[in-house]
């Protein structure tokens, strides 16, 4: 049966080998083997890119791939280098979801919840972070002091703006006529005095 198969599409294996070929060569790039800086991958990369645009009849029937493999790379290519200049990103999806898996496991360790921590989609951004930096390495109280206290703020203001929200959402669901009662008396409160 295999044998079979493999007579079938046999008219196929030049391309596929072809197209092996420039693939293989687009995961030596993107592994990174030299330890380049993140603008010469890209540019390497994205050189590639284009010699395998300019061969495009090489790929016969699977030329649609290629297109494909090219409107996916344009619109995430933006993303794929952060990796190569800062050795905290991951390289990979599955390495960045180890990553999330680690914080939830330890989420879970910590607040003995078996599902989904409200907490996290309030204060996601930081308690991940915490999470992950806490891995890396133990934090003495100098190492805590904050640098950019604009950006410091502006973080705690996104933070109590979305509690702000899981406020209210409880408020309605505890009592929700007191609740739609308090929005119409505002909304209904003249704007200028009488």
């Amino acid at each position: 049966m295999l044998n079979r198969a493999l007579a079938h599409q046999a008219e196929h294996w030049p391309f596929i080998e072809r197209a092996y070929h420039w693939v293989h060569q687009l995961a030596h790039i993107l592994a990174n083997e030299e330890q380049a800086t993140g603008a010469v991958v890209q540019a390497r990369y994205h050189q590639l890119l284009q010699d395998m645009r300019a061969h495009r009849d090489e790929w016969g029937p699977l030329s649609e791939a290629l297109d494909h493999l090219l409107r996916v790379s344009a619109s995430q290519e933006a993303h794929l280098f952060f990796c190569y200049d800062h050795s905290g990103i991951p390289a990979t999806n599955n390495d960045l979801e180890h990553c999330f898996g680690s914080a939830r496991y330890y989420e879970r360790r910590t607040t003995g919840r078996r599902g989904a921590i409200p907490g996290l989609v309030v204060r996601g951004a930081v308690r991940v972070l915490a999470a992950l930096a806490t891995l890396a390495q133990c934090f003495l109280p100098y190492g805590l002091f904050c640098e950019d206290l604009a950006a410091w703020q502006q973080l705690r203001q996104q933070l109590d703006y979305r509690q702000e929200g899981r406020r209210r959402q409880f408020r309605f669901r505890k009592d929700p006529e007191a609740y739609l009662a308090q929005l119409e008396a505002v909304l209904l409160k003249p704007s200028l005095p009488t």
